[in-house]
């Protein structure tokens, strides 16, 4: 079946390289407005958006993100937090962080569905993105939050990647079989 949100859909990749260029504010406003318009539980929409576009930022969230990296248990992170040529948001020139408000009935899933709208919009826009999840370290950091700006009241949970492609991937890998079974 030929279908363009299925093809989106199908099509859409985490992006790791992104050229320097900010995306245009028409495509940014159109991406927040498609994650303002995910589903919630009760209808809640307990999500807030911060746009962070400042490089030297981003560089701070990424450098502290990784010592925190770094120090942990596990090897992939560890590894991953001591990679001098790591940056957490593959020097994406816009990143968004998702937050919730606090005391929200779903905030997980609901933020979720928040970032799967803005991360289809952007494929849809050809603009990539990649859901960011290693900023939990960062946003771990007490002191360090009044630097993103939150409101009161709300928790960052994630970010997401924003930016003009520098890399093209290649079709989707196999998808696992055996998924699905019905009850009639």
């Amino acid at each position: 079946m030929k279908n363009p949100v299925l093809e989106v859909i199908k099509s859409r990749r985490s992006i790791r390289r992104y050229l320097p260029d900010q995306i245009k504010d028409a495509e940014l406003a159109a991406i927040l407005e498609a994650g303002a318009y995910a589903p919630s539980a009760h209808n809640e929409q307990p999500w807030h958006f911060t746009v962070i576009r400042n490089r030297e930022l981003l560089d701070r969230i990424s450098d502290k993100s990784k010592e925190l990296m770094a120090a942990q248990d596990t090897d992939w992170i560890k590894k991953m937090g001591q990679n001098p040529d790591l940056h957490i948001f593959y020097k994406a020139p816009t990143v968004v962080v998702v937050s919730t408000r606090l005391g929200a009935m779903s905030p997980k899933v609901d933020c979720a569905a928040a970032i799967q709208n803005m991360l289809l919009a952007a494929e849809s826009l050809d603009i990539g993105s990649c859901w960011i999840g290693l900023a939990r370290y960062y946003f771990s950091l007490e002191a360090e939050r009044p630097l993103l700006g939150i409101p009161d009241g709300y928790e960052p949970f994630y970010a997401v990647t924003l930016g003009y492609k520098a890399q093209r991937p290649s079709r989707a890998l196999p998808r696992k079989k055996d998924l699905v079974n019905y009850l009639d």
